[in-house]
């Protein structure tokens, strides 16, 4: 009589040892084409930055053109691997694979994506995990699940806890026919998750993702979560953004301890292409191997926020980089990045 054997499946934090960081270059095909010129050196730079630490995988639409323009902010070529790949966009966060341990084997699982309930279009970007895994970039098994997530709206310690939003993971946009219990068995069975703390408040003028945790509030090593604050009462974010913070409070570890809650601050307003405030965040931050990459908007905070994050890392180099041009079009760092753990890259 064969015996069924259950899998132990981990969500691994992000702070713990990578093959690389997945990126998509922008084009004129995607939303970037009016401001193509001031978004390419973004990239260029956050691509540079963490190919002096680890591997990139960057997907491209010409080789050639992306390599010319990656130039000036001296890469290292060695670390770069260029894959030709069609795209609607770039928010590699959202679109890429969400990489889990089964039995310490690394597992890509490729979540349904409809650009964040269906605002933009995605159906270039719901295939890039199957070409990547056809062309040979991702080790290890790829599996198609048909549950809509994307990978900003779910922040993990590698111990079981998940950190998410109730208006992003239970919207009506996203997968409907699923009550909190429902969504929560489903993503304990797949990300072997037991711990979910649910933020029922936060919010960013001009946030197109509903509420995504990597925008708000991040889980850091030693029970530590780095968060976003607005000291602010007259600052339509004050009072979500204090009610979150009260949430965050009242969180508990496994072990029944308070976190250590390190804010940080909010810049001030910016305006967009079309005269909408823009969600400026520095909780939109990405680790990598050695360092940990955090967004800049030319504003008197940033100093504050770099030290704040360096506070929660202090193993790590703390490295700034100007997003302002990335996010008029509502994203930061962390959303266009995507990290791939240990030994998932061929």
């Amino acid at each position: 009589m064969n015996q069924l054997t259950i899998k132990s499946r981990r969500l691994p934090a992000e702070w713990e040892p990578q093959d690389g960081v997945l990126l998509a270059w922008p084009h004129p095909d995607t939303d970037w084409e009016p401001i193509l010129p001031r978004i390419e050196p973004v990239f260029a730079n956050i691509v540079a930055a963490i190919s002096h630490f680890e591997r990139v995988i960057l997907i491209v639409p010409d080789e050639d053109s992306a390599r010319e323009r990656l130039a000036a902010a001296d890469p290292d070529l060695a670390r770069l691997t260029f894959v030709v790949i069609p795209t609607n966009d770039t928010w590699a966060r959202d679109f890429g694979p969400v990489t889990i341990y089964e039995d310490d084997i690394p597992l890509h699982l490729d979540f349904g994506f409809n650009g964040w309930g269906g605002k933009f279009s995605a159906e270039l970007d719901n295939l890039i995990n199957c070409n990547l895994k056809n062309k040979g970039i991702l080790q290890g098994r790829l599996l198609t699940l048909p549950l809509l997530l994307e990978g900003g709206s779910i922040e993990s310690d590698g111990k079981g806890t998940l950190l998410t939003t109730s208006q992003c993971l239970l919207n009506c946009n996203r997968n409907s026919d699923l009550s909190r219990e429902q969504v929560e068995l489903k993503l304990a069975a797949e990300l072997g998750v037991d711990r979910f703390l649910w933020l029922e408040h936060g919010y960013l003028a001009g946030d197109d993702t509903d509420a995504h945790i990597d925008t708000l509030a991040r889980l850091c090593p030693d029970d530590t979560i780095l968060y976003v604050a607005c000291n602010d009462p007259q600052d339509e974010h004050f009072q979500e953004l204090s009610a979150m913070r009260g949430e965050l409070e009242g969180f508990r570890t496994s072990e029944g301890k308070p976190y250590r809650l390190l804010p940080l601050p909010l810049p001030a307003p910016c305006l967009g292409l079309e005269g909408e405030r823009i969600p400026l965040t520095y909780a939109n931050f990405l680790i990598i191997n050695g360092a940990v990459l955090v967004p800049t908007y030319n504003d008197p905070q940033d100093d504050i926020a770099l030290a704040t994050v360096r506070e929660a890392f202090p193993d790590r180099e703390i490295i700034g980089i100007n997003c302002l041009p990335a996010v008029l079009q509502h994203g930061s760092l962390h959303c266009l990045t995507m990290q791939l753990p240990k030994g998932t890259l061929s």
